[in-house]
């Protein structure tokens, strides 16, 4: 049995010092305190020449608190916090307690007698899991990204070409040399700055970096909503990597988690001996999919707690946008429910009246306090207006995955070319709606876990064949209106299903057909930046017309992106069988020379080279109600994106 170290020579607890004041109390019961964790936590103070930490938690159904940790051998009798008030706020000073140190809070419940062992709920830092202590530390840190935050706005508009490159940071890039190590948040920003540079991505979004104990979870089961993972690093550390990231022009999404929390014995469940941050009724707060709880989003004083987690990031750690996970799941009180299992809400509808309110404050408070930022949802169901203003009756978000656009194009490129042109109306059924929403087309990482394969394997033939149908689902994206997310490994054609415990296999890189694929998505990504009908009008039916979208039995689409007024057009053409078509007429706008602006099958891609020589010109010939066309070669299996010069 290990001894318990002896009890360290600290002074008592003090409550002569405090940092919360009646507006504190008022504002947090009210649920309109949007910035707890300047107050509550763990704060490094100096109070009449004495160092120390003021330590503060909301547990209102405890009839005792007490702080234990490494500075006095985790005895709970030593350090007890004060109640303050009527606010289930307990508080205190207790000198001696520097940067570094390991502490708990130790709460007897009122309910049963219970005692209970808890990490900080607005902790900073964490012990490196599986160890579950939270760490006094603070957030000083001297940022270089001024001349960024000033042009985010620019970088984030609706405008503005928007291509996310998805990174798991504990996967994307290991040491195998060190035992498969993950790099920490120091050593991959480099890396992955200039590879993100390398290959024209804007953004990088990152899965859950916020504190989970179940690394399988990817960070999607969160217990430190504000303290990034201690496994790459420190506060500091993350901040570096953000920071290098603006400084290098690349804008940080982070995923933000307030749809569930898991129920570990450290963490929010139960945690004051009550049901306190979740519902205490499990048709409201037992989530069937995950096993997990979720938030009683009715309850004032959680939506303190998760207004101030979400400004956190934005506040101190300078994110550029916070995609919100399972919105659905949010919005919907039988979500994954069967009849008899959820309860309605006051209307005796379906929808979590609690949680849309939380979400429409969540997005007003957020663009309020940083008008450069945007958020985005991840919603999967036709849920309206999720993307428009408050003000309108949206829910306020800034963008929506789409979902089905996802979901319909990977069913289309999943069969063989023989038969797409029965489903043709997979490729054509997103434009019926795509307007509806601020849309980002999203090929993420739940498409290449839990046996999906990867996105590479999804695509029918031989290898020559798969390589080609990726390329070509890579243009008809970017053709698409709306941004662009691709998770990592899919640029390069990542054979194996993506594991979190491992590297991508960058030594696919040595294949032609795998060095083809990422310059093709290099290409992709400059011409997208470059050519401003390609994303300027994104989320505008301004900018997007069919040219051709009927002609089934060859699998053919074009289609027209528009810009500003004055400026020419880009066209599309997408083969979509593994035929080359010479001679095929398209009709387009204006006469003159079409330049070809790109050709998936081009050789430097791994393609075949077929194409017409750099570009066409146009004839005064009338086809698709149009007054010229283009007699072009398709290259099979391929996309040809042309310009008028």
């Amino acid at each position: 049995m290990t001894p318990k170290p002896p009890i360290q020579e600290v002074f008592p607890v003090r409550y002569d010092v405090s940092l919360l004041t009646a507006e504190d109390f008022y504002l947090f019961n009210e649920g309109n305190h949007y910035r707890i964790y300047q107050k509550m936590g763990a704060h490094l103070v100096e109070s009449k020449g004495t160092k120390g930490t003021v330590f503060g938690v909301w547990a209102p159904n405890a009839r005792r608190v007490s702080v234990i940790g490494s500075f006095n051998g985790w005895n709970s009798q030593s350090h007890p916090l004060q109640a303050r008030g009527s606010s289930g706020i307990w508080e205190g000073f207790i000198p001696g307690v520097d940067k570094g140190t390991l502490y708990k809070f130790h709460i007897d419940s009122t309910q049963h007698g219970h005692t209970i062992e808890k990490a900080d709920p607005v902790g900073l830092f964490t012990e490196k899991p599986p160890r579950t202590a939270s760490v006094v530390w603070d957030l000083d840190y001297t940022w270089n990204d001024s001349a960024f935050l000033e042009k985010r706005g620019a970088v984030n508009s609706l405008h503005a070409p928007m291509s996310i490159y998805e990174v798991h940071l504990g996967s994307w890039m290991r040491v195998p040399e060190e035992h498969n190590r993950s790099l920490t948040y120091r050593e991959i920003a480099p890396r992955l700055a200039d590879y993100v540079n390398k290959l024209g991505f804007t953004h990088v979004e990152l899965l859950p970096i916020m504190e989970h104990p179940f690394y399988g979870s990817w960070g999607y089961q969160t217990t430190g909503y504000f303290c990034p993972t201690s496994r790459y690093g420190t506060p500091q550390d993350f901040m570096y990597l953000v920071d290098y990231m603006h400084q290098h022009n690349i804008a940080v999404i982070l995923d933000w988690v307030p749809s569930h929390f898991p129920s570990d014995g450290h963490g929010l469940a139960f945690f004051d001996g009550t049901h306190l941050f979740e519902h205490s009724d499990s048709r409201q707060g037992f989530h069937p999919d995950w096993k997990t709880m979720i938030f009683n989003y009715g309850r004032t004083e959680v939506r303190s707690f998760l207004m101030s987690s979400a400004m956190f990031w934005l506040d101190k750690y300078h994110c550029d946008g916070l995609r919100v996970d399972a919105v659905a799941s949010m919005l919907y009180l039988d979500y994954s429910r069967q009849p008899g299992e959820w309860i309605a809400n006051k209307f005796g509808g379906r929808e979590n009246l609690e949680a849309i309110d939380f979400l429409r404050h969540f997005n007003l408070e957020a663009y309020k306090e940083h008008p450069g930022i945007q958020t985005f949802a991840e919603e999967s169901t036709s849920y309206p207006m999720v993307s428009r203003p408050t003000h309108l009756g949206g829910l306020g978000f800034g963008m929506k995955w789409d979902m089905g656009w996802m979901h319909d194009t990977l069913d289309y490129f999943s069969n063989d070319p023989i038969h797409r042109q029965y489903h043709h109306n997979l490729l054509t059924f997103r434009m019926l709606y795509s307007f509806h929403e601020n849309f980002v087309l999203p090929l993420s990482h739940d498409e290449v876990v839990h046996g999906k394969g990867s996105l590479i394997n999804k695509m029918p033939g031989d290898d020559w064949q798969k390589f080609a149908n990726l390329r070509l689902l890579l243009a008809y994206m970017f053709a698409q209106p709306g941004k662009k997310l691709l998770f990592m490994g899919c640029e390069f054609g990542q054979y194996r299903e993506w594991s979190h415990d491992r590297s991508l296999d960058w030594n696919l890189l040595e294949g032609p057909l795998h060095r083809g694929l990422m310059t093709w998505v290099q290409q992709l990504n400059r011409t997208y930046r470059s050519e401003s009908p390609l994303h300027w009008f994104d989320n505008d039916p301004e900018g997007f017309e069919w040219v051709d979208c009927n002609d089934a039995p060859a699998s053919i689409v074009s289609l027209l992106r528009k810009g500003k007024e004055g400026e020419n057009p880009v066209l599309v053409v997408c083969n979509f069988t593994p035929v080359p078509r010479v001679g095929y007429m398209v009709g387009v706008p204006a006469g003159g020379y079409w330049k070809e602006l790109l050709n998936s099958d081009g050789r430097e891609y791994g393609g075949s080279g077929s194409g017409n020589m750099g570009g066409a010109e146009a004839l005064p010939e009338k086809t698709h109600g149009r007054p010229y066309s283009l007699r072009l070669t398709l290259p099979p299996l391929g996309a040809l994106f042309l310009r008028k010069a």
